[in-house]
């Protein structure tokens, strides 16, 4: 089975330009109007900032032959049943003849502070992934239905205190050497790589990219198992295989 892999490098650039872009832009419109939120929190309640990866996705569907997929990226038909919680609304939802293809979820984060809001969104990962696969164990998504692909990207600013090591608390017990003065960026990758390592998600994927990739679009990755090659080479694996069957 040949993949097409979409143009995924070049997509990818313009994704970043985008986020970038949009924070900017949503950050004047705010002080044009005079409601800043705190921080730099009106760029985060905009919105958007994550649609060019959306694009990427939707086109590895279109590239890989799932023609008549139901892509669903409106809020309306974003939810799915969970176990723990009735409902969960996720970034984009991959529908095919009535079963659930894909549930992906596209995340970022910008300084100044990382340290709380990195301990949120382990703690929304790893519960939204254990949700989802306890009610699929339950037949929520339908009697026999076949596993989905689970994907979590996550973009980070790539600046020197997201890249400075950290300390941490340890009055009982001491931390999992792996996070030992480690970076925010390391521990999300170190994270990314745990969250497939424990079946939790097909694909996570961790980027950084600093603030001027609004004029080039330029990220990096820290390991191949978290790289966007991997995600968007398994991500078109899994479609080729359901637009196969």
């Amino acid at each position: 089975m040949t993949l097409d892999l979409a143009n995924f490098e070049d997509q990818a650039r313009e994704a970043v330009k985008l986020f970038w872009g949009n924070r900017e832009a949503a950050l004047a419109r705010q002080v044009e109007a005079g409601n800043i939120d705190a921080g730099t929190r009106g760029a985060v309640t905009a919105g958007k900032n994550m649609d060019g990866f959306l694009v990427i996705a939707q086109s590895l569907i279109e590239a890989n032959g799932l023609k008549d997929a139901q892509i669903c990226v409106q809020q309306r038909a974003l939810t799915l049943p969970g176990f723990y919680r009735p409902t969960k609304l996720w970034d984009m939802l991959v529908m095919h003849r009535g079963q659930l293809v894909a549930a992906l979820e596209f995340k970022s984060q910008v300084g100044p502070s990382f340290g709380n809001n990195f301990n949120n969104r382990c703690e929304e990962a790893i519960g939204t992934a254990h949700d989802l696969w306890t009610a699929y164990r339950e037949g929520a998504f339908g009697d026999d239905a076949p596993r989905p692909f689970l994907g979590w990207i996550m973009l980070l600013e790539d600046c020197p205190k997201s890249n400075a090591p950290v300390s941490d608390k340890q009055p009982h017990f001491p931390v999992d050497p792996a996070f030992r003065r480690a970076s925010y960026a390391q521990r999300y990758d170190i994270l990314c790589k745990r969250l497939v390592q424990e079946g939790l998600y097909t694909s996570a994927t961790f980027l950084a990219s600093p603030r001027e990739s609004a004029a080039d679009g330029a990220y990096r990755h820290i390991s191949d198992l978290t790289s966007l090659r991997t995600f968007v080479t398994e991500f078109a694996g899994h479609i080729a295989s359901v637009a196969a069957r």
